[in-house]
């Protein structure tokens, strides 16, 4: 049988990635915590946590954390079903739920889901921001629970909502269009225009220039990790990329940002995917993600 208050213990160490960070949330010493640790590693025979700054969980570490994560989710069931109701689990230790979204999605639409419904359930909420196509191998390694991702096969364990499709718009001011296509959007043009990506891991720029040239280009990049920060860098001319539709239709009417070709917009459908095992506890999540991103995307 798993031991739980040191199970809970490596969960507390992943999440907050340090011993310390943990003993401060058990209200126990560093080396307590250690111990904790070292015992029920010994005890199943595996590596749990990965020691470092930050600390981080082995494979093994993360599913014994989403475990804890079921165990919480059953427990506040639990509570609900005996004398006094929700009150009686009141002294219970909050659960904290891992999940995954897509930059675009937190940008635009997924906080009008995930705010009511941290406090209307009094869940907290551990987000890991990936690529959409990335979303769903941290639901196979069993880093989060559910996750909004590209994929519309169900990842082995879970089931799939769909959300609908995210619209992007091919996005420039007018200046830089002046700047880098006087004679008009041409091959030529794009490979020395500079464009905006916004990791190593982002190929919608690319699956946009493939389905208008029909083939990947080449062109001169900023890296740029914010979804609000690539909209902001159009509008100031540094580059130009794909924005979601939501951020970009004020500058569009303005006419502070105009579309490289336009009507030439990318659709890029998304799905609610979450572990059956917490699927019924979740239901209130799923419905809120659902009808967030519904009334966002349409």
């Amino acid at each position: 049988m798993i031991d739980y208050p040191a199970a809970r213990a490596v969960a507390l160490v992943a999440q907050t990635g340090s011993f310390d960070g943990a003993a401060a949330a058990l209200g126990v010493t560093a080396s307590a915590v250690s111990q904790r640790v070292r015992q029920i590693e010994e005890r199943l025979g595996a590596v749990l946590i990965e020691r470092g700054s930050p600390c981080r969980a082995t494979p093994q570490g993360a599913a014994l954390c989403r475990h804890m994560e079921r165990v919480g989710l059953m427990e506040r069931s639990l509570f609900r079903e005996l004398p006094g109701g929700a009150g009686a689990g009141m002294g219970a230790a909050p659960v904290t739920l891992s999940l995954a979204v897509n930059a675009d999605s937190l940008a635009t639409w997924a906080l009008a889901a995930l705010a009511p419904f941290s406090q209307s359930e009094g869940y907290l909420i551990h987000l890991t921001v990936e690529d959409e196509t990335e979303t769903a191998q941290a639901l196979r390694a069993g880093r989060v629970l559910a996750a909004v991702t590209a994929t519309q096969r169900p990842v082995q364990g879970c089931e799939v909502t769909p959300l609908g499709a995210m619209r992007y718009h091919a996005t420039a001011s007018p200046e830089f269009l002046r700047r880098y296509f006087p004679q008009g959007v041409t091959e030529a043009a794009m490979a020395r225009a500079p464009g905006l990506t916004f990791s190593q891991k982002d190929g919608l720029q690319q699956d946009w220039l493939r389905a208008e040239f029909g083939h990947s280009l080449s062109y001169p990049t900023h890296f740029l990790p914010s979804s609000q920060s690539f909209v902001e860098a159009c509008v100031m001319g540094m580059g130009w990329a794909l924005n979601p539709a939501p951020m970009v239709a004020d500058h569009l009417a303005a006419g502070r940002l105009i579309e490289l070709i336009p009507g030439a917009v990318m659709e890029r459908p998304l799905y609610w995917q979450v572990n059956r095992l917490a699927a019924e506890e979740l239901a209130p999540l799923s419905r809120a993600m659902t009808e967030a991103a519904r009334a966002s995307m349409g």
